[in-house]
């Protein structure tokens, strides 16, 4: 890109130097842009899988914790009622919307 500038000033006239950078400064910023929000999409795609994947450790590493009281026998249906809250909230007392 530095390059094409450089040789279009090299050929034009004084008068056509000004519109010359002008319209190159357009072309750099509006790639830039468009990089810009091609690596906000990135982004935000990685953000998301890290947080599926950070939500699927938290809820593997608590799928064998119940809250039990001593001396009362923990039931399959319990265990089951225990993980689906545990999907919803990833085991945190909060969820933000």
């Amino acid at each position: 890109e530095i390059n094409r500038i450089n040789h279009v000033l090299r050929n034009a006239s004084a008068l056509e130097k000004t519109p010359a950078v002008r319209n190159w400064m357009d072309s750099v910023t509006c790639r830039l842009e468009h990089y810009k929000a091609e690596h906000y999409a990135l982004l935000k795609e990685a953000t998301i899988l890290l947080e599926l994947a950070l939500w699927k450790t938290n809820l593997d590493d608590n799928n064998g914790v119940v809250l039990e009281e001593e001396g009362v026998r923990t039931t399959r249906g319990k265990r089951k009622r225990a993980r689906k809250d545990r999907s919803v909230t990833s085991g945190a007392s909060i969820v933000i919307k």
